[in-house]
């Protein structure tokens, strides 16, 4: 059967990805920025997953006002890089796992849990931006990868507890696939950052640093977390870091966490970063 080997929570900032592209990633700003993922890079080179489970939200790139759902799995054989208003970036087009693909969402839809199932869209920085840092730059991604967007731009999002509970019956359908698999499941933006308003550039390390502590250790606490805390502490964006209880949800009870990483400031977010496994 799949297994799910290790899950990554890792925040997907745009300007990372701008600085991969435009050779910056060595000047001092950036550089302490990626020295928090050479760990990652090395492990992962290791681990060598067959699959990535890859949540994050799209940017109006695929999805607009048009046409919100509030998860929707990509089912296609192939995903390219979106156009967000400056060209696609630089980056190797991302190989789907169209059966394990339409396998989860078959169980996760008859586990009452609503998608829309997407086979051809592009992705986005939320979802390519991590996939470079862990992974560095090269001429094609070294795994294939499910996307899995998740809407956090225009209310209601999910709450943290569906999130949560929807890991948990994405191990079951990961678990339940009749292949020699080796997945990772990621969960991907935040952390503490609001992009208008009066508070715009709001961080808020107090809190990040506390919701990796629940993330890793009290996962059913960072659950319950109710949207408004969200917003107050963390910024209107903050409300991303309710995809990172999908990959925890994914894990089981326990877990070990072999990185964390933490930065402030990225562009004008903070940036958060985790590989565990799940505890034997």
């Amino acid at each position: 059967m799949a297994k799910i080997t290790a899950g990554v929570t890792t925040s997907h900032v745009p300007a990372i990805g701008a600085a991969l592209d435009n050779g910056r990633a060595g000047e001092p700003y950036w550089q302490k920025v990626f020295s928090g993922y050479e760990f990652a890079k090395r492990w992962i080179a290791e681990e060598k997953p067959d699959v990535v489970f890859l949540v994050y939200n799209d940017h109006a790139s695929a999805f607009s006002l048009d046409l919100i759902p509030t998860f929707a799995i990509g089912t296609g054989e192939r995903f390219n890089p979106a156009d967000e208003g400056w060209g696609p970036r630089p980056v190797p087009g991302v190989e789907g796992a169209p059966e394990l693909a339409f396998h989860i969402a078959q169980s996760l839809i008859l586990d009452d849990f609503d998608l829309t199932i997407v086979n051809k869209m592009d992705v986005d920085h939320g979802l390519t931006v991590p996939l470079s840092l862990m992974f560095g730059q090269p001429d094609a991604w070294p795994c294939k990868v499910i996307p899995f967007a998740v809407n956090v731009v225009q209310y209601p999002p999910p709450s943290g507890a569906r999130c949560y509970a929807l890991g948990k019956a994405l191990r079951r359908a990961i678990e339940s696939f009749d292949g020699d698999l080796k997945v990772q499941v990621w969960g991907t933006g935040g952390m503490s950052h609001q992009l208008q308003g009066p508070r715009a550039g709001l961080i808020n390390a107090e809190f990040d640093n506390r919701f990796l502590d629940l993330i890793v250790n009290d996962p059913e606490a960072a659950a319950a977390i109710p949207h408004v805390e969200y917003i107050r502490e963390a910024g209107s964006e903050g409300i991303e870091l309710v995809m990172w209880l999908i990959m925890r949800g994914a894990l089981g009870d326990k877990v070990d966490q072999l990185h964390r990483f933490y930065h402030v400031p990225a562009s004008n977010t903070a940036v958060g970063h985790l590989i565990l496994k799940g505890a034997a």
